[in-house]
């Protein structure tokens, strides 16, 4: 299950930006993570990127996201 089904299947609201039209996003998303693996998520000053399920779900619930 990829991060957008997992969290539209859970109700949780989230921003997707398409760092593939975007540049400039996409050269945020580099700098904050300095990498280029999407999706990337930030909450905080901490970012995930490149993760599975499981990590996804420590990150929520690390930082008392909810649906």
């Amino acid at each position: 299950m990829d991060a957008k089904e997992y969290l539209t299947e859970r109700g949780y609201r989230f921003t997707e930006i398409d760092v593939g039209k975007d540049r400039e996003a996409y050269d945020d998303m580099r700098e904050l993570s300095d990498q280029t693996y999407v999706p990337t998520l930030v909450a905080d000053d901490e970012v995930l990127a490149n993760f599975d399920t499981d990590q996804l779900e420590k990150f929520l619930n690390k930082h008392g996201i909810e649906p």
